[in-house]
């Protein structure tokens, strides 16, 4: 097999093994900053401005080939809808990681790609040969 189609099958896994390994270890660090007092509110800041150092220059790394799309409206509108989704639904998991234990959280994070399935079958975004 050739390294690059190597690369290509192997790489999305550890992405995925990545992201999971670091929800995991943020739920933990929420709650045990939660039980000596830490806001939600404040820890959701901490890791929006942590992402954004790191991910910030890592964008013009990846993309200084292709370059940046320009800056008008629409994009910026829908940056900004895209990042209300994403505080709404981290302020959300954190109440509930708050009143629950890192395990449920985690256990329940699993499932967003059923209920996105669900409402991609409810919203009939699937392709036409899916099902058959």
């Amino acid at each position: 097999m050739e390294t690059r189609n190597l690369y290509k099958e192997v790489l999305p896994l550890i992405a995925m093994i990545a992201v999971e390994c670091c929800n995991v270890v943020l739920n933990i660090l929420f709650k045990a900053a939660s039980a000596r007092g830490l806001s939600y509110y404040i820890f959701i800041a901490y890791s929006y401005g942590l992402a954004t150092i790191a991910y910030i220059p890592l964008t013009f790394f990846l993309i200084r080939k292709v370059g940046l799309p320009p800056l008008k409206f629409p994009l910026i509108s829908r940056l900004c809808l895209l990042a209300l989704t994403g505080f709404a639904g981290k302020l959300c998991a954190y109440k509930g990681l708050e009143l629950g234990a890192p395990t449920l959280s985690s256990a329940i994070s699993n499932l967003s790609p059923a209920f996105t399935f669900i409402l991609a079958v409810f919203f009939r975004f699937l392709p036409s040969n899916f099902f058959s």
